[in-house]
Parts: structure tokens; C-alpha cells; sequence
């Protein structure tokens, strides 16, 4: 691949560590789909690429962690289109973007306690509730 993929402005794959095959998509589509082989697959390795630094090559390693094969290649094929074009181009914008998104420092999380307003309306629906329940039981007064 010439060029190589764009994640960010800071960071773009070259295009000699990505590898593209192609292949006959499955499913229907008549002789097109038996003949031409539009399936396109992607293949990138983040463990030996020259564009990460040490910080965003643990950081991509631990959040594509279950993305990743055993020999440290990150796949993505596509077949949602007709065109082996449109699919090789598709399969580059989601490499950039899972790249992108993996990359991308996540803001902690910050617990909040509920309004003392929602706890009451909580406590209220929950009274509410036991009291629907205690009316349906049966007493020995009843017969």
C-alpha cells in the first residue's frame, strides 16, 4: 500500500507496514461475487510498527488487546460493497479509526450520588410497590 493510512495529524501507518489481500466475498451476488474478488483483508502488526511511540504502542497493545492475533496482527477485512475500490478504501478508514479511538486518552470516571429527590422518589415507588403486593395476599377473613 502507497502512502500509508492517516489516523491523525500526529500519526500516519506507512503504507510498507500494512498488508492488503483480496478475495472472493461470500454469500449471494451470482457470478460478480464467484468471479471477482472483491473481499478485502488488512493486515497490521502495532507491535513492530516504526510510526508508535513506546506510550502509544502499550496504550494501543492494551485496548486492541482482544482485536489482536497471536502473532500480533491486527486484521480487518471488508466486503460491504460491490467494488474492490470501495472496500479497500473502507477497510483504511477503519483502520484509522479504530487506531484513532484506541489511541485516545479516556477520561476517568467520576461516580456521582443520586439527589436527595431521586432517593425519595425511589423510597415512594418502592412503598408504593410493597403496598400493591401486601393488598393481593389472601386473609382468613376473606372466606
Amino acid at each position: 500500500m502507497k502512502g500509508g493510512v492517516k489516523v491523525n495529524r500526529n500519526l500516519v501507518i506507512p503504507g510498507d507496514e500494512v498488508s492488503i489481500s483480496f478475495s472472493t466475498s461470500g454469500g449471494p451476488g451470482g457470478q460478480h461475487a464467484n468471479k471477482a474478488s472483491t473481499k478485502v483483508e488488512l493486515v497490521w502488526n502495532p507491535e513492530s510498527s516504526r510510526a508508535l511511540g513506546p506510550r502509544q504502542r502499550s496504550r494501543l497493545l492494551k485496548r486492541l488487546g482482544k482485536r489482536i492475533d497471536s502473532s500480533g496482527n491486527l486484521r480487518l477485512s471488508s466486503d460491504r460493497y460491490r467494488s474492490q475500490m470501495r472496500n479497500r478504501q473502507d477497510v483504511t478508514e477503519r483502520l484509522a479509526r479504530t487506531v484513532a479511538n484506541a489511541l485516545k486518552e479516556q477520561k476517568p470516571r467520576v461516580g456521582t450520588e443520586p439527589s436527595r429527590a431521586a432517593k425519595e422518589r425511589r423510597i415512594k415507588e418502592k412503598k408504593r410497590q410493597a403496598e400493591k403486593k401486601r393488598r393481593r395476599t389472601i386473609r382468613d377473613d376473606d372466606y
